[in-house]
């Protein structure tokens, strides 16, 4: 018999280091969903690279393999308020002429970066857009429901 001193799987905690396996869902306030793994594949992540905003992530840290957590998370913590600097008029030139821009339309936009974001058109008129670029889900209450399935 080997005497270790490591955990099992199934009682190491999750660190700042680890990476995580977790079932996921995320809703608002009002119980509508908004994103989630329960009909899929866990998301698998490792803390702290980005792949969760942190209040998220403090939620996670510290549980076990088997261990539910459910909590609400204010707008402060998770996305955000809305801010009226994130609202640009756009020339419709610089939309794909066969795109039909309409009002609530989300769009992916390139960043010089090379990041993606996502914008939601406010506003059309006869030559300019109004898109709105705060996160969708800035000034919402949000539930985050997680399981977590493997802890290395």
């Amino acid at each position: 018999m080997t005497n270790s001193t490591s955990p099992s799987n199934s009682e190491k905690k999750v660190d700042n280091e680890s990476t995580v396996s977790i079932h996921f869902s995320l809703t608002l306030a009002d119980g509508s969903p908004v994103d989630g793994t329960q009909d899929g594949e866990p998301m698998t992540f490792t803390m702290g690279d980005s792949s969760m905003i942190p209040a998220l992530e403090d939620v996670i840290l510290g549980l076990s393999v088997g261990d539910k957590q459910q909590v609400s998370l204010d707008p402060r913590d998770t996305f955000g308020f809305p801010d009226e600097e994130n609202k640009h008029w756009m020339n419709k030139p610089e939309f794909d002429e066969e795109m039909e821009l309409e009002e609530g339309l989300m769009i992916e936009f390139g960043t010089p970066a090379g990041d993606q974001v996502p914008g939601i058109i406010l506003e059309v008129t006869e030559d300019k857009v109004l898109v709105d670029f705060n996160h969708p889900l800035a000034g919402h209450e949000v539930v985050f429901s997680v399981e977590v399935i493997a802890v290395k």
